[in-house]
């Protein structure tokens, strides 16, 4: 019975001793994955998954340095900043009209842009050529009656005045 009792003990002590394995610790770097309309969407783990999702998957180009957000609103965090007409993967349409966002040729979520910021790649060239019309300012001469006979106007230029 003693013989029991010291291996049974012994066994106990070893068993206490052991540690099952730490969970990993999960930071904003951390690679996960949601499922959003029947749509997987890899991200890191500081990118919050979208309430809504459209599939798009083209390629836009970027009209200007946008930022790019851990949210679908400008209320979350700048996750880092696109470059003007460098190309993009637009993965879909997300809530508040935004674009989720990854880099060219991959297919992680880095984050969201208004679609504004973005326009699918074969206009990119007929957008940033189309100008808006600019109505023409007209220049306010400035002129005053000397003695009734002439004039004196100023130069905008140089702000002299010209007697005529």
């Amino acid at each position: 019975m003693k013989m029991r009792s010291i291996l049974a003990l012994i066994f106990v002590v070893a068993v206490a001793g052991c540690k099952s394995p730490e969970a990993p610790t999960v930071n904003d770097d951390t690679i996960v994955s949601s499922d959003v309309n029947g749509v997987t969407l890899v991200h890191r783990h500081a990118v919050s998954a979208p309430a809504q999702f459209k599939p798009v998957n083209e390629e836009y180009r970027a009209l200007y340095p946008a930022s790019v957000m851990s949210r679908p609103d400008f209320g979350g965090k700048v996750i880092r900043t696109l470059n003007a007409g460098q190309p993009y993967m637009a993965l879909g349409q997300v809530e508040n009209d935004w674009l989720a966002l990854a880099d060219a040729g991959k297919e992680e979520l880095i984050g969201y842009v208004p679609a504004r910021a973005a326009v699918k790649s074969e206009l990119y060239e007929q957008t940033v050529r189309k100008q808006t019309p600019r109505p023409k300012v007209r220049k306010k001469a400035t002129c005053v009656n000397v003695d009734g006979n002439s004039k004196a106007c100023k130069n905008t230029k140089n702000g002299t005045w010209i007697l005529d």
